[in-house]
Formats: structure tokens, C-alpha cells, sequence
């Protein structure tokens, strides 16, 4: 499962919201007061930079600061507060930690609730209906379309997102990763990583 191609998002026609969305943009860009270009520059920022960077800011400094990792899965909300990012979507959040022994996966499955301040715009593929079912009931097999492979002996535990509780994954470390500074760490981690449906990894070469 790719996130701009989802396997099965060309067999489901867009929602009523999606479809309303749609008209209003081709309105407001038919009447010049919105240009389309700027407008996907705009979402793609939100969606893979500002938002997944507050988030990786939250599990650089996990891995590197063992107190604020305790405080973060004791209070996720007000740890994550602690380095200024809060908000309606994310007031009330939950920190899961991926062990050796457990690998964890966010879905929502009744709609598409999502921890915005730390996440940024949620993905096409988290709010697509295979996604949130299929979650759920193959998470194993989901994981293994995005490229994860999870041994057999590793336990999945899948988080059921609402409009009350929001999760963000704390990925494993990557090994040899010890030397590297807080802003190194952070760059490392991505969006899919805080998701579940990805792992963190040194580059190849930068070892």
C-alpha cells in the first residue's frame, strides 16, 4: 500500500464531503480567487513537513531524554504541550511505544480523527475505507502491502483513534543511531513511522 496510490482508493467514489470539497475548490479557482498550484503546495507542506516535524520532534527528544520519555507515555498531552504543540486535535492524546516484542498501528475507524498539531493533514490512504477496515481486521497483512514486514513472534496491537483519544506511535530507535545529536534523530522519523504503518531507519551511508 503506497500513500499516494492507494491499492484500493480507485474503487471507492469520492464522500459527499469529498465531493463538496472538490466543487467549491473548481468554484473558487473558476472565479481567480484561488490558484490550485498554491493551493497543493499549501496541503503537501501541511501533510509532510510542518505537522510531521512537530511529531518528530516529540520522539527525537523520547529517545534521547529518558525523563521526558516517562512523562510522555505517563501524560502525552502535556508532554507533547511541553514543547509548545497543542490543540483542538490533539487535546487529548495517548503515546504507544514500539518494543522488540510489539509493533503498534493507528487507525480511525468509524471516520478519520487524527492528531493534527503533531501530525499535520492526515494521509488519503488513513481516511480510505480499506484502510480502516483492513486495519483492524489484517494489520499484519496491511503493513506488509506498505513494505513492513513484522515477524510472526511480534505482537501488533492496532489503536482505534477517536474524537476523544488521538495516538501517536513512538518508534523503535534505530540501531547505531546512539551518536547522533536530537535534530539528527528527528530528522530520521516520518510521518508513517508516528502512524505505525513504517519503521525508523538510518540511511544507508550515513551510518
Amino acid at each position: 500500500m503506497q500513500d499516494d496510490k492507494p491499492e484500493h482508493d480507485h474503487q471507492q467514489p469520492p464522500s459527499d464531503p469529498a465531493l463538496r470539497v472538490m466543487a467549491l475548490e473548481s468554484l473558487l479557482a473558476e472565479k481567480g480567487l484561488v490558484d490550485p498550484a498554491a493551493l497543493d503546495v499549501l496541503i503537501d507542506t501541511y501533510e509532510h513537513k510542518i505537522g510531521p516535524r512537530n511529531g518528530a520532534r516529540v520522539v527525537a527528544r523520547a529517545w534521547i531524554d529518558p525523563e521526558y520519555k516517562k512523562r510522555l507515555l505517563a501524560d502525552a498531552t502535556a508532554a507533547i504541550a511541553e514543547l509548545g504543540y497543542e490543540g483542538g486535535q490533539g487535546a487529548h492524546m495517548v503515546v504507544v511505544e514500539n518494543t522488540a516484542e510489539r509493533h503498534n498501528i493507528v487507525v480511525c475507524t468509524l471516520c478519520s480523527c487524527y492528531p493534527w498539531p503533531v501530525l499535520g493533514l492526515p494521509p488519503v490512504w488513513y481516511k480510505s475505507a480499506p484502510y480502516r477496515s483492513r486495519a483492524v481486521i489484517d494489520p499484519r497483512g496491511v503493513l506488509r502491502e506498505f513494505g513492513l514486514e513484522i515477524a510472526e513472534d511480534v505482537e501488533i496491537r492496532v489503536w482505534d483513534s477517536t474524537s476523544e483519544m488521538r495516538y501517536l506511535v513512538l518508534p523503535e530507535r534505530p540501531q547505531d543511531s546512539e551518536n547522533m545529536s536530537e535534530d539528527e534523530l528527528a530528522a530520521l522519523v516520518t510521518r508513517d513511522a508516528m502512524i505505525g504503518t513504517a519503521k525508523v531507519n538510518i540511511p544507508r551511508g550515513t551510518r
